[in-house]
């Protein structure tokens, strides 16, 4: 072979690999916008759509393990926790899953199964972490939330007590202190709150969590010079929670005027226009109420989604259309079927009914 044609051989050669390379990175290019979007989806709270987006990539082969993951998390966030578990379950049957992203997978295929009662379930996925990994406090906190559930106080108080010993901060002690609270055990919580409250501030973030605590104790005064302090450090959160003191204490001008200026200042005005719908309610003011809980929608997280459409069935309960709070009730629990208050609220509403 003569050295023109041996060069048009490797030039052929070489265009083919290319070809090859760039007809398999438009493949994978497509394929990792999916799997990027489905995660912004996710962190934007469009859990239905991320969902998608990671069954595309399952479809595809696409980062198979993170995005089992994906549709895992989406699916706990929408209420499906069986469905998490089972996606949880698959991720880590994938090959070459990294021992991080096992360890993330297995706290949350613990708490899918905590959320639907399966408590020896998720205990055996903690068991699992605590022998296999390196506890933090966001699995010791777990782990105790798990015990809680179960009844094993004194287990719940031993890892609680080691998540706060990991992590001193604000946040660790109210997470423990609504842990808690959630099975009626109040007086348990509120020694983490008190030992929080040791802690100096220094940040308007601080004062704002400060503020919180107060708020939780129900100690109004304190609670309201430490958000004001917040405040004047130019924390937005602080209006919030300023103007939930307020309502506290019926005071719906002030509590208004937080949350008229949280509305104003926030990227994000959903809390401040069920704030306003919560000072309707106390006025009996309902049409105004439903108008906010409708200016909340469009830009609301799925945490607030739920304050809002529960607010709405109390607003339909409180105009004595007790047909259309069936309605939004059942809706409710349709999206949100694990919680008990809006359950209650159901059975109640098909009593005046007679459905």
């Amino acid at each position: 072979m003569d050295t023109r044609k041996r060069q048009k051989t490797k030039m052929a050669a070489v265009l083919a690999v290319c070809t090859g390379l760039i007809l398999f990175a438009g493949c994978g290019g497509e394929n990792g916008k999916i799997y990027e979007q489905a995660g912004k989806d996710l962190e934007q709270g469009s859990y239905q759509y991320a969902l998608e987006g990671y069954n595309t990539c399952i479809q595809n082969e696409t980062k198979l393990p993170e995005s089992y993951r994906g549709a895992g998390l989406a699916s706990l966030r929408m209420g499906e926790y069986e469905q998490a578990i089972t996606y949880f379950t698959n991720a880590l049957g994938c090959e070459k899953v990294g021992k991080s992203l096992e360890r993330d997978i297995l706290s949350y295929r613990a708490t899918a199964y905590l959320k639907a009662g399966e408590y020896e379930q998720a205990m055996a996925d903690c068991q699992t972490l605590s022998a296999e990994y390196s506890m933090d406090a966001d699995t010791y906190f777990l782990t105790g939330k798990v015990a809680l559930a179960m009844d094993s106080y004194a287990e719940a108080d031993g890892n609680f007590e080691q998540a706060y010993s990991e992590d001193s901060t604000y946040e660790t002690a109210i997470r423990i202190y609504q842990a808690y609270l959630e099975k009626d055990m109040e007086a348990d919580g509120t020694r983490y709150l008190e030992a929080a409250l040791t802690t100096e501030p220094k940040s308007a973030q601080d004062y704002c969590d400060r503020g919180r605590v107060y708020y939780y104790m129900e100690d109004y005064e304190n609670a309201k010079k430490e958000l004001t302090e917040a405040i004047n450090k130019d924390s937005t959160e602080a209006l919030i929670l300023l103007g939930m003191v307020y309502t506290e204490q019926g005071d719906t001008e002030n509590a208004r005027a937080m949350y008229q200026q949280y509305i104003s200042e926030s990227e994000n005005g959903a809390k401040g226009y069920n704030g306003l719908a919560l000072c309707d309610i106390a006025e009996g003011d309902y049409d105004s109420a439903l108008s906010n809980i409708s200016s909340g929608i469009p830009s609301a997280t799925t945490e607030e989604m739920q304050s809002l459409l529960f607010n709405e069935i109390v607003v339909y309960e409180k105009k004595l259309d007790f047909a259309t709070a069936q309605q939004k009730a059942q809706e409710y629990v349709d999206m949100f079927p694990d919680d008990k208050a809006a359950q209650k609220e159901l059975a109640f509403l098909k009593t005046r009914t007679g459905q």
